[in-house]
């Protein structure tokens, strides 16, 4: 039965799931379950993309300096980090090639989506 599965193992609660290229739609139910078991923060970034802090000057928003953010908002910009590691852990070369140029997790799980 492991012969026909897209992965040679077992699902890991420590590793995410692997993806080859194939059978995008089971790698992709998996990896939401993997990440959202995590921190539903961290999959909030690969579907919204990230959270950058934010104050407002004369009308205008203007992005804070990481040492005038709140720590809960450093602990929020950090999720797209902690989800791009993620992401890129589970993939093979040629997947991680494609996303490899890729700013956020966002523009990474949209890349691989269309691809």
């Amino acid at each position: 039965m492991a012969e026909k599965l897209p992965f040679g193992e077992g699902a890991s609660i420590n590793r995410p799931p692997l993806f080859c290229g194939l059978n995008y739609q089971l790698w992709k139910v998996r990896m939401k379950i993997f990440v959202e078991s995590l921190n539903n923060g961290i999959w909030d970034v690969i579907e919204n993309g990230p959270f950058i802090p934010k104050f407002e000057k004369d009308g205008s928003s203007i992005e804070k300096p990481w040492s005038q953010s709140t720590d809960a908002e450093n602990k929020k910009a950090k999720f797209d980090c902690i989800a791009k590691n993620i992401i890129t852990s589970a993939l093979n070369l040629d997947e991680f090639s494609r996303i490899s140029q890729c700013s956020s997790t966002k523009e990474m799980w949209d890349t691989l989506e269309v691809t």
